[in-house]
């Protein structure tokens, strides 16, 4: 027994010893990766932190200049909260737009990619020659970022709403097929057995065998993309796909500092009310739970 004990000892010891070899080099590896790649884009920590400096007094500059004694004054007395929020009522409608913007994005997305994936997964019977065609088709789409979409719709069609919509709708459709077909692919395969001995059609292989078992994720992933959507169209609305986005653009061009700041303040605001909406709705839909 002790010298089982012993011997058991031993290689735990080694195994220990070749552990910590292994995690050494690997972060060696890493921190050698880290620099080169630094190196080559020309990265620099001490540039970073000697900016730093100026990043912060431009948020200092864009904080509002608020007087308690009018804090609850109208609209044209300096220092008070209706001055600062002046145009609210442009903004709102802007948010607003960008909320539509997402959802009607996230929703055609959606319904596209859902098609999409059963065709592009390996366990759907799909011939591949068609399988291989809606990969790399859909690859193509996630590969280009929505901002670049959205420059060329802006070059096509002008300043608004239409290029925010396509490139999101673009960008969404690829990035959803790929989750939504590796999903489909990740299914069990014990329910599809079964409906073949019971002499199925591939179509209804699908519908009752592969489709309730990825339903829920596919759910979740498209609240997950409209949450993500809305933050992109914000940032599409730099470049002039519409939304509030552009009002930000529009504030940070004609230095009007305290509009940045009510910008970024309604857009967080939004954004933290759209995250708890969205994720008791999808504990509503996917658990049944309010």
């Amino acid at each position: 027994m002790m010298m089982l004990n012993t011997e058991f000892e031993r290689y735990y010891h080694q195994v220990r010893m070749r552990q910590k070899r292994d995690t050494l080099i690997w972060s060696l590896l890493l921190v050698g990766l880290y620099l080169t790649a630094g190196h080559i884009a020309e990265f620099s920590l001490t540039t970073i932190w000697q900016s730093l400096p100026n990043f912060f007094d431009y948020m200092f500059e864009t904080l509002p200049t608020l007087h308690l004694p009018v804090l609850l004054a109208d609209v044209h007395t300096k220092g008070s909260l209706a001055y600062w929020g002046y145009r609210l009522p442009i903004q709102l409608p802007l948010i607003w737009e960008t909320l539509q913007l997402a959802l009607a994005s996230t929703l055609i997305s959606t319904c596209i990619a859902a098609v999409l994936a059963f065709l592009a997964a390996g366990n759907t019977w799909t011939p591949p020659a068609v399988r291989f065609g809606v990969r790399a088709s859909v690859a193509f789409l996630r590969t280009m970022p929505e901002l670049a979409w959205a420059v060329m719709f802006v070059m096509a069609f002008g300043i608004g709403a239409i290029p925010g919509f396509l490139a999101l709708a673009l960008h969404t459709v690829g990035s959803l097929t790929k989750l939504f077909y590796e999903a489909i692919e990740s299914a069990s395969d014990k329910p599809v057995r079964g409906l073949v001995a019971c002499g199925a059609t591939p179509i209804q292989r699908v519908r009752f065998a592969l489709w309730p078992q990825v339903k829920p994720i596919f759910l979740s992933y498209s609240f997950m993309r409209f949450e993500i959507n809305f933050r992109s169209s914000t940032i599409l609305g730099l470049v002039g796909a519409g939304g509030i986005g552009q009002e930000l653009m529009t504030n940070i061009k004609l230095d009007r500092y305290d509009q940045v700041s009510i910008t970024l303040l309604l857009i967080i605001v939004v954004v933290s009310i759209l995250d708890v909406l969205s994720g008791r709705l999808r504990r509503w839909v996917l658990e049944g739970k309010k």
